[in-house]
């Protein structure tokens, strides 16, 4: 474990001199090779382990998301199978269609309310004002 540990690291000028800051010049105490920088300071042992976590939290990622690809595939497949049918020509509703036999509230679907209007729009009983006369009492 190398946390909260410091690496002591040593050079010698005349490899400083000859290679630069750049160079593999450095030596990390228990380590018997000269190495750069980076080498030197870094912990390999820790970045495998967080290379692997990484790895591990793609894979449950790309995981997670073909679930959610499967049920909305799912989703879309029940909607498909309780679209509506036409009873004269056999082919299923447009989505227009279908919201337009949607219940509109009170239960009642909108396209039967709007036709249900037209036929009992009778202009003898509007102008009479029968219907009016249920209401006073």
């Amino acid at each position: 474990m190398y946390d909260g540990k410091l690496p002591i690291v040593v050079t010698g000028m005349k490899q400083l001199k000859e290679h630069g800051p750049a160079g593999v010049i450095l030596r990390r105490f228990g380590r018997t090779e000269n190495q750069t920088l980076l080498e030197a300071i870094g912990n390999p042992r820790r970045e495998a382990h967080d290379a692997r976590q990484q790895a591990n939290y793609e894979a449950r990622e790309r995981e997670y998301k073909e679930q959610l690809r499967r049920a909305a595939e799912q989703q879309r497949a029940e909607r498909e199978a309780r679209r509506p049918v036409c009873a004269g020509c056999g082919t299923r509703f447009t989505d227009e269609r279908w919201k337009a036999i949607e219940p509109a509230g009170w239960g009642t679907p909108r396209a039967i309310t709007t036709e249900r209007q037209a036929e009992h729009t009778e202009p003898e009983q509007k102008a009479s004002g029968t219907w009016l006369s249920r209401f006073r009492s």
